[in-house]
Formats: C-alpha cells, sequence, structure tokens
C-alpha cells in the first residue's frame, strides 16, 4: 500500500469524517460509513486514507506520463479552491455550468474555445471600428465564455483524468467521462452513488476546510509530478522563472488506525463538535432539507 500523502488528522481537523443526515443516505455507501452520531453518519476514514492515496499515486502516473487532469466542482464553496489548485499546478478546470457534450463533443466545445479566444483578441486589441453597443455585446459574451471555458481554453484536447468534487452536482460530467472510458477520481459522501467512480475517496463535500484538503493534495501530487517529468527530461529546474510550489510531506508510515472515530478525535487533540467542522449551526440545519450546504445556497439565492 503506497504511503499516504494525507493523514488521518488532517481529514479529521477538515471534518472530512461528517456524512449527511443518517435519512439522506445513499445505501450503496454503506461499505464506507463507520456509524452515526447525533442522527448524522460518520464516514470510516480509515478506508478515506488509503483510498485517498492510491488515488493521489494514480493522479501521479498520470501526469509523470504526460497526461492532463480536469478539475470538476461547480458547487459555491467549492469555485474558488478548484480553479486556485488547477491554476496551480497548471491544471484545467470548470468550477461553473457543465455543459453539455463538454467532453462528448469536444469538437464543438473546440469551436466555442476559439470563438471565445477571437473575441478576447479583439477587445485586446483595436476596438475603433466598433460601436459602443457592440463593444458591450462583445464584452459580455466573452464574460459568459470565461465562465464556462476560461478553465478549459488551453487543454487543448480531453483530459486523461478528472476530479470531482460533489458526484451528484456533477452527475453529467461523470457520465460524459465513463462514456469516453476516461478515469474518475471523486469525493464521496454519504448521499452520493459510487458507481462509474474509479478512484472513490470517502468524505464530507460539503465543508470548505475539506475541500480546500482534497483541491491541496490533488494539486501538490500534479506539481511534484511535473517536476518529477521535467527532472526526467532534463530541464534546468533552477532555470524557471518561478521556483517549485511546496508539496505535502509524506507520513513516514500510516497512522494506528482507530477502534472509534471519536476516540480518534480524542487522539489528536480534536473538539469533537455536535455539528459538522466548518458548518455554522444553521447551515447545519438548512443541509437537513436541502441537499448540499452549496445547494441551499443556491436555492435561497
Amino acid at each position: 500500500m503506497a504511503t499516504p500523502v494525507v493523514s488521518m488528522a488532517q481529514l479529521l481537523e477538515a471534518g472530512a469524517h461528517f456524512g449527511h443526515q443518517t435519512h439522506r443516505w445513499n445505501p450503496k455507501m454503506k461499505p464506507y460509513i463507520f456509524g452515526d452520531r447525533n442522527g448524522v453518519h460518520i464516514i470510516d476514514l480509515s478506508q478515506s486514507v488509503p483510498l485517498f492515496a492510491r488515488a493521489l499515486d494514480f493522479v501521479r502516473s498520470t501526469v509523470q506520463a504526460g497526461g492532463k487532469v480536469l478539475f470538476v466542482g461547480t458547487k459555491r464553496q467549492a469555485q474558488e479552491p478548484i480553479a486556485e489548485a488547477a491554476n496551480r499546478s497548471g491544471q484545467f478546470y470548470v468550477n461553473h455550468r457543465w455543459l453539455g457534450g463538454m467532453l462528448t463533443n469536444w469538437k464543438t466545445i473546440s469551436g466555442s474555445i476559439k470563438r471565445f479566444k477571437t473575441m478576447e483578441e479583439q477587445l485586446a486589441g483595436d476596438t475603433a471600428g466598433l460601436t459602443k453597443k457592440e463593444i458591450l455585446k462583445l464584452t459580455r459574451e466573452r464574460d459568459k465564455f470565461e465562465l464556462s471555458l476560461g478553465g478549459i481554453r488551453d487543454m487543448g484536447g480531453l483530459p486523461d483524468v478528472i476530479f470531482v468534487i460533489d458526484v451528484n452536482k456533477e452527475e453529467l460530467a461523470i457520465k460524459e467521462a465513463n462514456v469516453l472510458g476516461i478515469p474518475v477520481v471523486a469525493i464521496l459522501d454519504t448521499n452520493t452513488d459510487p458507481s462509474g467512480i474509479a478512484f472513490p475517496v470517502p468524505g464530507n463535500d460539503d465543508a470548505s476546510r475539506a475541500i480546500l484538503l482534497y483541491c491541496n493534495a490533488i494539486a501538490d501530487t500534479i506539481i511534484e509530478a511535473r517536476q518529477g517529468r521535467q527532472a526526467n527530461q532534463g530541464l534546468d529546474l533552477g532555470a524557471m522563472d518561478e521556483p517549485p510550489m511546496e508539496t505535502f510531506t509524506p507520513a513516514a508510515a500510516p497512522e494506528p488506525l482507530p477502534t472509534s472515530m471519536v476516540e480518534a478525535l480524542g487522539e489528536v487533540g480534536v473538539h469533537v463538535p455536535e455539528t459538522p467542522a466548518d458548518m455554522p449551526v444553521a447551515e447545519v440545519a438548512d443541509s437537513a432539507t436541502d441537499s448540499t450546504v452549496g445547494e441551499s445556497a443556491e436555492a435561497s439565492a
């Protein structure tokens, strides 16, 4: 088994062990559930740690072979971490609406990207021949393209793996990846269906700190893999314009698995909250009736 890059202590502190309320679970997630506490399912992190390590190993080997990674997370609390992680690691992302056919109809999407780049060049150049109304129309169209295609404008083809936050919300992206045989690495909360996920990682997909932890782990793994690939190709890393980004330091050995999630929290000195970490009581109450914290916010908007 590969040495974990993300430890159980990190997952616990980020609140990754909190699932959804027990009545909202998907029975297919039963193998990954440790138990329940105050009506909330507790995710078995003793499985999450090695499964995440396995997923990171796959991402690492894919990037070392020259592959591309597409980050996908369109829910409110995932949008910024997804974009930052992808940009930092030199990869690609979709953090607003997933357009139907984004993978399965790549030829059409490529045409839209070409149109997007043409508009950018036109607006950045001489607009003296355009009226204010025409410039405004172009600007609005460019901005719409930026939201939907900005993160994949330079992808140049289909990705080799996609990383997903919130399987339920990104169902269409996963279906398209499955059709094309593109492996999916995904965070699985207790209300999701793990079918079609090649590399499942059980964990809370709502807490902001947990999402940031997942994204940073994937990004740091990619950066490490790219540096290794460059070194193998004989590139001078010292001549790079920017210094290499810091990466996670792998643990020397797997942590001992706790007999109880509550005992594990005490062992690492983390207070056991009655509600999921990183989520105000009001938001937790909302999550009992809405599918996710992010969807609850969208519904009230």
